[in-house]
């Protein structure tokens, strides 16, 4: 059927076909002709039709190039620049921007008159008369600004080009690049006074323009170089930034200062011959001195950055569930969001005060004990250090040998280090570099409320420029951090708080199905018979860090001197899987939680985040709010896109078992390890406090979490790698690392007006029958000690001499 259509169709056409032959062969036969009687007029008429042909083909490709690629006026219409995200803090304050383009829209009504001025008289003095194209000023580039090096009349593209510019990134088209992307600009700067007013332009041009240092947009430039809005902007400031559109680099403000003065008082002279400013107003402004003030926001600086990064992070998992009405995902580096978090820039700022007074004196003690040795025992840690650098890889792929790179690294050369009296500019070998840093001290610190769970300061290391990892979310051995949780687990399996525990060093051994028992034990006298030499492979011993052994303790008073036989022998009733699954729900979700004995002291890993949501549950009374960085986030047009809610707090632990916890932590804080707090950082009596401190093995990592009724606060110290440790306890314990950081946080925190008033929250009191419970002697003494007391007690040492008295020295005595 279809090839009868077809067939009838050729058959119509036939007559066509044999017309049109007929015209093409008398055509050829008159070219011929003319050919053989003209054939050099006939060369040249067919390369002329050729090329004449290709000229053709050319502008038809030239102008579909031009056409297809830019946008109808309808589309300019809705055009969308790049927008800064920013983040906010609780109080208020701008923290920081996520951008690729450092810009923030204003409206044409928050700019002042000035600026406009400025913009028309210095770049397109015929703007209100154009149509987005002067032809006349094509013919004043050339005579006056080529010819006559004249610069103060402008270029030869109109504003409205420029914005086209800016709104629409040139490409690339090889040899005619330059030609095809002005005949774009030329298209859309027509389109573009269709779609809008001309203030409208003018704006949308000054919200677009990028000025120096990466910046764009009139309202960032306004704030980074005078510290203003632009509507708060003088003539002459306005001028000054006008001015630097010319060559951003070469007119930067704060760089050459000279030369935008020089560039403002162009611009001044531009608006007083275009009748925007009186000639006794030019006289006055242009004398004037340039007067910045001078507020570079840069990504890596500014208050609170490794919480910023954090909250970054946290954007990016957020916003994947979130689709922009055109169902495009959102671009926290474009669309302009408003990010409001929980940090309160106040309390953030005493943090970071309190983490520099305090590190920079514990970085000074320890370079002074360790004196240019080593704290680490291998220089393999170094090596391998080395060989993940970049340095080291960008030498290997140029194929350097090990022993030239080697050599390379320890070649000195010139380079600027971290210092706590700032930047530092040294003559220093890379692999000399590598040992300094190694040896820093670093420092993790969370402070977030109780109730609410919202976070109000976080301090992720001792420079986010120069150390980007993450302290707070990095985990380390806890210590004895960790013991009040084995507490907690030993309350609930319904372990009495004022049985008396046996204060013995016990050997504990590890059977061949994997369980742990006690092997052996020692006796009860201050001097352990049990040692570590001669016992198996598979044994463990724990040992109180005082070396003390005998008598018995209440729960408090073995977490208030931190009694690690105590805290093993009770982990090993209540069964460590059931001290992991409690700390699972606290908001501990190590994997690193081992299984056995150990855990008791400490040997899990675990985050300051992670401990600070832990010890929230017992400021909160049994309660668990997850810990809360962002409040919402908002579209650039003020729309709520994310809102957090206060979470419903979940009961994880008694009411009465938190208070008792509490109870016991404050007696910490005020007659065991943490006692410095009261005595040496002014935090006295009555004020609440409750904490615990920490120190892992080798003390490489010093911990202190604590807490009033207001606000808990946790702190790591330590090297960035558990080799680097202090030489002696007394040093690196983490009441002398970590707790010093805290206190000095939390007295600056109560002397602050703002704060004051916590001073006087109080935890809750305990009902008498808790009171009653807790009612018992911190420490029992054994017989041996008891003998001993009663001997120093009838002891010559407890004589009182009268005056003018001395004892005769017996032998075997020392004299007091």
């Amino acid at each position: 059927m279809q090839n009868n259509l077809f067939t009838r169709i050729l058959q119509r056409l036939q007559p066509l076909r044999e017309a049109t032959g007929r015209w093409f062969n008398r055509r050829k036969a008159t070219w011929q002709r003319f050919a053989e009687k003209y054939p050099r007029g006939s060369r040249i008429v067919k390369w002329g039709g050729l090329a004449a042909l290709l000229g053709a083909f050319a502008l038809l490709i030239f102008t579909l190039i031009v056409f297809l690629s830019v946008p109808t006026v309808r589309q300019l219409r809705q055009v969308q620049t790049q927008h800064a995200s920013e983040i906010y803090s609780a109080d208020g304050a701008l923290l920081g921007r996520y951008f690729n383009e450092n810009r923030t829209v204003i409206k044409y009504e928050d700019m002042p008159a000035h600026i406009f001025d400025a913009l028309v008289a210095t770049e397109d003095e015929r703007f209100y008369r154009h149509g987005g194209i002067d032809f006349r000023s094509w013919g004043r580039v050339l005579f006056r600004t080529i010819l006559r090096k004249d610069e103060s009349g402008g270029g030869g593209s109109t504003i409205s080009q420029q914005l086209a510019k800016n709104l629409f990134k040139r490409k690339n088209y090889k040899f005619l690049s330059l030609l095809i992307n002005k005949a774009r600009e030329i298209v859309i700067a027509t389109r573009l006074e269709r779609a809008y007013e001309k203030p409208q332009l003018l704006a949308l041009y000054l919200n677009t323009v990028p000025f120096s240092e990466n910046v764009f947009g009139i309202d960032v430039a306004a704030r980074r170089f005078f510290s203003k809005a632009p509507s708060d902007l003088l003539v002459e400031e306005g001028a000054a930034l006008i001015g630097t559109l010319r060559a951003t680099t070469h007119y930067n403000p704060a760089r050459f200062p000279d030369r935008v003065r020089e560039r403002r008082n162009v611009v001044l002279r531009q608006m007083l011959k275009n009748d925007y400013i009186t000639q006794s107003a030019f006289d006055s402004l242009q004398q004037l001195p340039l007067e910045l003030c001078y507020d570079p926001v840069i990504k890596n600086d500014g208050i609170a950055p490794y919480f910023r990064e954090y909250v970054r992070m946290e954007l990016d998992r957020l916003l994947a569930d979130h689709r922009k009405p055109n169902g495009q995902p959102y671009d926290l580096y474009a669309d302009g969001l408003k990010i409001y978090t929980t940090l309160n820039t106040n309390i953030q700022r005493i943090a970071e005060s309190a983490v520099q007074e305090h590190i920079s004196y514990l970085q000074r003690n320890f370079d002074k004990q360790w004196q240019g040795q080593k704290p680490w025992v291998d220089d393999e840690v170094i090596n391998t250090l080395m060989r993940a650098s970049s340095r080291y890889e960008k030498y290997k792929k140029q194929g350097l040998s090990d022993e030239q790179i080697q050599k390379r690294f320890e070649e000195k050369i010139p380079m600027t280090v971290f210092s706590w009296e700032g930047d530092k500019d040294v003559e220093m070998s890379p692999l000399d570099s590598i040992r300094y840093y190694f040896c820093l001290m670093q420092v993790g610190f969370l402070a977030a409320e109780p109730r609410s769970g919202f976070i109000r300061a976080w301090v992720g290391g001792i420079d986010f420029n120069y150390f980007q990892f993450d302290h707070v979310r990095a985990r380390r051995q806890s210590g004895s951090a960790f013991k009040p949780i084995v507490y907690t687990q030993a309350l609930r399996s319904g372990i009495p708080p004022c049985e008396q525990i046996p204060n013995e060093l016990k050997i504990y051994h590890q059977y061949e199905e994997g369980e742990w028992a006690v092997k052996e034990y020692g006796r009860e006298d201050p001097t352990p018979h049990i040692s570590p030499e001669g016992k198996d492979e598979d044994d463990w011993i724990p040992q109180n860090s005082d070396g003390i052994y005998g008598g018995s303790y209440s729960m408090e008073g073995a977490l208030t001197n931190s009694v690690n036989t105590i805290t093993v022998n009770l982990i090993m009733r209540t069964g460590y899987q059931a001290v992991i699954d409690l700390a699972r729900k606290m908001g501990i979700t190590s994997e690193k939680m081992p299984p056995e004995p150990t855990l008791a002291l400490g040997t899990g890993e675990v985050s300051v985040y992670e401990m600070v949501s832990a010890f929230s549950i017992f400021a909160n009374r049994g309660l668990r709010v997850p810990l809360t960085v962002i409040s919402r986030i908002e579209t650039y047009d003020g729309k709520v896109l994310v809102s957090f809610d206060q979470p419903k707090p979940e009961r994880v632990i008694s009411e009465e078992h938190a208070d008792m916890i509490t109870e016991m932590l404050q007696s910490v804080a005020s007659y065991g390890t943490a006692a410095r707090l009261r005595w040496k950082y002014g935090l006295h009596h009555p004020l609440a406090i409750a904490g615990k401190t920490g120190t892992s093995q080798n003390h490489s990592d010093g911990w202190f979490v604590g807490f009033t009724p207001m606000l808990v606060a946790g702190v790591w110290v330590g090297g960035d790698s558990p080799l680097v440790r202090f030489r002696h306890f007394e040093y690196g314990q983490g009441a002398a690392t970590a707790l010093p950081v805290w206190g000095i946080f939390m007295r600056k925190l109560l002397d602050d007006p703002r704060f004051s008033a916590w001073e006087e929250a109080t935890f809750p009191v305990l009902s008498e029958a808790l009171q009653d419970s807790l009612n018992c002697p911190h420490r029992i003494k054994s017989a041996a000690e008891i003998l001993a007391d009663s001997i120093l007690a009838d002891s010559l040492s407890r004589i009182e001499l009268l005056p003018g008295e001395e004892l005769t020295p017996v032998e075997g005595f020392e004299q007091d």
